[in-house]
């Protein structure tokens, strides 16, 4: 069903040059050049979430190499993914391959998974991370994340991952949720610049990554406010009390001298 879909959704599209394979990616992956994998210059992908009913016992004995990072545990193959992926993108030598792969939340944080994260940290494959808004997918409240890897980044880039908080960045129009134009150009200039943008952006080096135990949670590095907010905030509920009780108490008492006027005037 799925690869009819897919079929589908290339000629609603307009694409008629397309190779579509059945198959399962982990146990015989279709799409090979020899004794390899097909390399790609760019792979986009929604892989399966948290699958169970998998291999893993073959996949720690991988014939096509792609459990450079460690093998998952059995209930959630998302690295196996992630990992099949990687070895998928053109490498170093002939040119820079680059994946965008949208994921659950849990792959930035889960702790089963840290060592193959802190792997893919250090060998500096993760370009940006993206958080997404929720009610984006039919049938779905989640809230997502697009994880984007390049083989070889730009020097500007290296030793750095882009965190982008676009959790905010959703329009709802009858009942159905989207990002509009505006929304997607203000992600995409923010990928290309690669800057900090206070509560919307952060470029953390890998060290600071490291020092996190390689946890990847965009709120440790993109709050929803700044500091200078979140101070400014705090100084105006600590002056603002005292104003308020005194508020209070005079028109308590104006409301106190209102009663006593109305029912005891002569």
């Amino acid at each position: 069903m799925t690869s009819s879909i897919a079929r589908m959704n290339c000629f609603l599209h307009g694409i008629e040059d397309f190779r579509i394979e059945r198959g399962d990616t982990l146990a015989e992956p279709k799409l090979v050049e020899g004794d390899r994998l097909q390399r790609f210059d760019v792979v986009l992908a929604n892989p399966p979430y948290s699958i169970k009913q998998w291999n893993r016992e073959a996949f720690a004995a991988d014939p096509w190499g792609r459990n450079v990072f460690g093998v998952p545990p059995q209930g959630r193959a998302d690295y196996a993914f992630q990992q099949h992926i990687l070895a998928s993108l053109k490498g170093f030598n002939d040119a820079s391959g680059r994946c965008a792969v949208l994921w659950p939340h849990g792959v930035l944080f889960r702790q089963e998974e840290a060592d193959m994260r802190r792997k893919l940290i250090e060998a500096d494959l993760i370009e940006c991370v993206l958080g997404l808004g929720p009610n984006l997918f039919y049938h779905s409240p989640m809230e997502a994340c697009v994880v984007v890897c390049r083989t070889q980044k730009p020097k500007s880039r290296r030793g750095k991952i882009l965190f982008i908080n676009a959790v905010n960045e959703v329009t709802r129009e009858r009942a159905q949720s989207f990002l509009t134009d505006e929304h997607l150009q203000r992600v995409v200039r923010a990928y290309q610049d690669f800057k900090d943008e206070p509560g919307f952006t952060r470029v953390a080096p890998i060290e600071e990554i490291r020092a996190k135990e390689g946890n990847l949670s965009i709120p440790l590095y993109v709050g929803g406010e700044t500091q200078a907010q979140t101070d400014a905030a705090a100084e105006s509920a600590t002056t603002a009390l005292p104003d308020a009780l005194a508020g209070w108490l005079e028109s308590s008492a104006n409301v106190r001298q209102s009663l006593n006027n109305l029912f005891f005037e002569k």
